[in-house]
């Protein structure tokens, strides 16, 4: 049986998740080897659940509001000494969220509209610990590796005018409701973006571009 978590801050999009995981889409899966033993509303919740609830797989969204991210409750969770997979089940697509997720420590990534059996066989798969990626996030990530993107994501220049403002990461973290760990991964992905290895020269290659 495979004892899933649910964390997401919409608790339609969890009544939904749920029925589907309950019910399975067809005779031919009932999804009986599949058990929702837990709802969670914020990233906390969820690590709270898993610190003294078994689990095998949290599906998780990335953004909970005010608090801790998806993927810092990722990071967190895979922290745990009997750490539970995770498949992130988000509608965001970004770049920049697909790689944190994914470096937080995500087995997987999918999309709120994947079809309900793609969605059954992906819990399947990402409660084995295999590797699941919708076929959207799959080519934006082949499309990465073929071609890295140095265009900044809206939050990559947001965190960066902050930066040219004179702000500590701790004080960007608490004006976008980021975690200080989730700051740091945003500027290395702005460094690597800019080719630049410090704070004060990516301001000024993004002021060379008209990025800020």
């Amino acid at each position: 049986m495979i004892r899933i978590l649910l964390a997401d801050d919409h608790a339609i999009v969890r009544a939904g998740l749920r029925a589907l995981l309950d019910s399975g889409v067809a005779e031919s899966d009932s999804a009986a080897d599949i058990e929702v033993i837990g709802e969670a509303a914020t990233a906390e919740d969820a690590i709270a659940y898993c610190s003294t609830t078994p689990v095998d797989l949290v599906l998780m969204d990335l953004r909970f509001g005010p608090g801790k991210s998806g993927a810092d409750a990722t990071a967190a969770l895979r922290a745990l000494p009997d750490p539970p997979n995770v498949l992130v089940v988000t509608n965001y697509d970004t770049d920049a969220d697909i790689l944190g997720a994914i470096e937080a420590g995500a087995v997987g990534y999918i999309l709120k509209d994947t079809p309900p059996a793609d969605l059954l066989a992906a819990v399947r798969s990402a409660a084995e610990g295999e590797s699941v990626l919708s076929p959207a996030i799959a080519s934006k990530l082949m499309t990465r590796v073929r071609k890295p993107d140095t265009t900044l994501s809206p939050r990559e220049i947001e965190v960066l005018r902050l930066v040219a403002d004179g702000h500590s990461n701790r004080e960007i973290g608490k004006r976008l409701f980021l975690s200080e760990t989730t700051v740091k991964s945003h500027l290395v992905h702005i460094y690597s973006k800019l080719d630049v290895k410090s704070r004060t020269s990516a301001v000024a290659r993004a002021r060379e571009r008209g990025a800020i």
